[in-house]
């Protein structure tokens, strides 16, 4: 039986590869997003507002699908807002989609922030999970918008009678424009910074981050797990931890990065020094880079995520990740962490959006 996916937030980091990965497995592939993704022709794309549910149900009115791919959501000024605005654009697609009785199974992508808090409370003290981070751990006596949203997958789902997954990247290193959680290519773009000024590429985090043991999320292996739990009956109604298997320290890795660019690495100070308040004033000059350069994207806050990048740098424990639930069911991917940063940083090069 022919498959056909509909990917919410398709020109997002998860999106666009959960889409390349379920192209390269066959399936049609339908994104759903305020613009057309420039690199995904396959595609048939739908624009929507998923906080608008008229105006949802008449974009949906001939797409239905059999699994849905949730990996968008939109930050807001509090979590109360956080949770009214990110649950219900959840609820608003899955209503617009009940009708059809189309939907077999629901993947909702949502993060760390289960285990690690909410933006107005993250990794505070009193609220400090044990690592490594387990799906079996109670959610946090706290409002988060990650919770509002898992709730509202298992409402629809058992209204309507399909299975979900819910999967938790940590910080996912991936290629995406205009995406709000964007390490690599912050990176990416603060060292080209620090190159073109002679700044040194100074570590922006905390002491527990920079000589603790850590994980990422390559946005290639959250797209290899999105579709195995799609295609596994053993990972139907269970939420899966996804990192790429290896752990490391920011003391190791840092000068590595540093080594791709050309430019001094700084380990950690002895004081957060965070990056957002360091590429404050950068824009003009990203401006200037890209012109000089002709680069494809010449605005910064477009690239770079720099508060994003200083939430996950600057907390003050070692966050590493349990895997063992979606590796007890078969999932077996693996992927290197350095080789993560490089790929994307040679993909960033051949698309014209560093020098």
């Amino acid at each position: 039986m022919q498959r056909t996916a509909l990917v919410v937030g398709i020109t997002g980091i998860g999106g666009n590869h959960v889409a390349r990965e379920l192209l390269a497995n066959g399936w049609n592939v339908v994104g759903l997003s305020r613009r057309a993704p420039k690199d995904l022709p396959q595609v048939r794309h739908v624009a929507a507002d998923l906080l608008d549910p008229a105006a949802l149900s008449t974009a949906l009115a001939d797409v239905a699908p059999t699994h849905v791919f949730i990996t968008t959501w939109m930050r807001q000024d509090t979590e109360q807002e956080n949770i009214r605005v990110n649950a219900a654009l959840v609820r608003n697609l899955l209503d617009a989609l009940s009708p059809k009785k189309s939907v077999r199974h629901v993947a909702l992508v949502t993060g760390l922030k289960h285990y690690l808090g909410p933006f107005e409370a993250y990794a505070s003290s009193g609220t400090l999970p044990d690592t490594p981070l387990r799906e079996s751990q109670p959610r946090l006596p706290l409002d988060n918008f990650y919770y509002a949203q898992e709730d509202e997958v298992y409402a629809a789902a058992e209204r309507d009678r399909f299975t979900w997954s819910i999967h938790r990247p940590h910080s996912i290193i991936g290629q995406a424009v205009g995406n709000a959680m964007n390490m690599g290519t912050t990176l990416a773009v603060y060292a080209t910074i620090c190159k073109e000024t002679g700044r040194l590429f100074q570590f922006p985090g905390s002491a527990a981050q920079w000589n603790g043991l850590t994980d990422v999320t390559d946005a290639r292996m959250l797209a290899r797990q999105l579709v195995w739990a799609a295609d596994t009956d053993a990972a139907k109604n269970e939420a899966f931890n996804i990192v790429n298997g290896d752990v490391f320290r920011w003391s190791w890795l840092w000068p590595k990065l540093a080594a791709y660019f050309g430019v001094e690495a700084a380990g950690y100070s002895g004081e957060i020094q965070a990056l957002e308040p360091a590429m404050a004033n950068d824009g003009p000059l990203w401006r200037e880079i890209a012109t000089r350069h002709n680069l494809a994207e010449p605005e910064l806050d477009r690239l770079a995520s720099a508060w994003h990048t200083d939430l996950d740098l600057g907390r003050p424990l070692e966050v590493m990740t349990d895997m063992a639930n979606s590796r007890r069911l078969g999932f077996a991917a693996y992927q290197a962490t350095d080789a993560s940063f490089f790929e994307l940083f040679d993909r960033l090069r051949a698309e014209r959006l560093i020098p």
